[in-house]
């Protein structure tokens, strides 16, 4: 029999699991559902243009998402996924700090 105390702490580690991500798992959802997860989890952040695509950026669950979007079709054609910070560097350039300045 579990314990009140014990059965708390699986309902609460099964709720965890649930609501946050882990970036394998993402990579492992068929196109669809990353599609929709990304638009109803992710934070947009940024977005550049990269030959005849643009590219948005979003937060989502401690790591980041690209969607490479084909001007063309309007379609997102590949998602590029990471954890490094380093790989934000293309979008420094375009976020605005003036104003934070004065």
């Amino acid at each position: 029999m579990f314990s009140a105390s014990s059965f708390r702490n699986r309902i609460f580690n099964l709720i965890v699991k649930l609501l946050f991500m882990k970036l394998s798992e993402f990579i492992a959802l068929p196109e669809d559902h990353k599609r929709s997860t990304v638009m109803t989890e992710g934070v947009a952040i940024a977005k550049r243009c990269l030959n005849n695509q643009m590219i948005f950026l979003y937060q989502l669950h401690g790591f980041y998402v690209e969607t490479y979007c084909c001007y063309k079709c309007k379609e997102i054609g590949e998602y590029r996924v990471f954890q490094d910070t380093k790989q934000l560097i293309p979008y420094l350039d375009a976020i605005q700090i003036d104003h934070l300045l004065n």
